[in-house]
């Protein structure tokens, strides 16, 4: 690693780059200073060596310094789950409710932070909330009998989930003139403002045609803030899941391939069980899951990812 004077410029190297310059200053000073006097061109050059020992030192300690800010760079801030009904109409919606409820009660429950981005949009943010729900990405099936269903016949229907991480620093550049945007009043529970003014945000991405809302933030500027957040992380995974699929026949991994065309997970109520497909493993005491007690699931994904 060369040395460079970007590294003053960083809060947590500058007093080694300092350090590397001043004694860079001291070798060239010590050098000019002994002139052509043999013993004291000797003495520079030792103290030289010396001071190359120290300055490669530094190096390696800024070289770990610059290593571990880009790796809690690439850590994801947050992440957002996005939730969409399925086949099955009316019921497929009400399912797809009750997912993002258990995944709010969950979260609540690790002591994480979750909030409402939109209707069926939800933000998680803690420190391992990401690595601990990336593989809820996918399709999940519920069959049951419906409130408004009169016959007790059962229903299937489906939702899918998309886990997108968000981090402090983006991977992906997006052209600006790429991004369509659109405005409209914010529903729900929030005062008058938020009613009346447009403060809702549509941003949509016209070369691939992913679009993302947000209408939670109380002024129109947070809410584009926010949704071009979860816009870059829409597709930094979609290239994801593009690599993917490219390399599908080397992937290792048993859990899947985290596109949320895969089913992965049905809600049995009549038989009052969760079966995960990829793990073919299942759990009893549905409604207390639904109630956010899903913690062994996501332990067990979490050991069959890492065997």
């Amino acid at each position: 690693m060369e040395y460079s004077p970007e590294f003053k410029k960083n809060f947590a190297t500058a007093y080694l780059a300092e350090e590397y310059e001043r004694l860079e200053k001291e070798a060239t000073d010590a050098r000019t200073s002994a002139g052509v006097d043999a013993e004291l061109v000797q003495m520079a050059e030792e103290d030289e060596t010396r001071t190359r020992v120290r300055q490669t030192a530094i190096l390696a300690e800024i070289e770990q310094i610059l290593a571990k800010d880009k790796e809690e760079e690439a850590r994801p801030i947050s992440m957002v789950m996005e939730l969409r009904a399925g086949t099955g109409g009316d019921e497929a919606n009400i399912f797809a409710h009750d997912l993002k409820e258990m995944y709010q009660k969950y979260a609540e429950q690790r002591g994480w932070k979750a909030r409402s981005i939109d209707d069926l949009t939800l933000e998680i943010s803690g420190a391992d909330a990401y690595d601990a729900l990336r593989f809820e990405t996918g399709v999940h099936r519920v069959q049951r009998v419906p409130l408004t269903e009169k016959s007790g016949r059962i229903h299937t229907s489906t939702a899918s989930i998309a886990v997108l991480p968000i981090r402090s620093k983006s991977k992906m550049d997006i052209n600006p003139s790429d991004i369509e945007m659109e405005f409209s009043r914010a529903g729900g529970a929030g005062g008058q403002n938020v009613n009346k003014v447009e403060t809702a945000v549509r941003l949509i991405h016209k070369p691939t045609g992913v679009d993302v809302r947000s209408s939670s933030e109380r002024s129109q500027l947070a809410n584009r803030e926010k949704a071009m957040q979860i816009l870059v992380a829409k597709l930094e995974q979609l290239h994801e899941e593009e690599e993917a699929k490219k390399h599908a026949a080397e992937r290792k991994a048993q859990i899947g391939t985290a596109d949320r065309s895969e089913k992965i997970r049905t809600y049995n109520y009549l038989q009052d069980r969760i079966t995960d497909h990829r793990l073919n493993e299942s759990w009893h005491n549905l409604p207390k899951k639904m109630m956010g007690d899903i913690g062994d699931i996501v332990e067990a994904l979490r050991l069959a990812s890492e065997s």
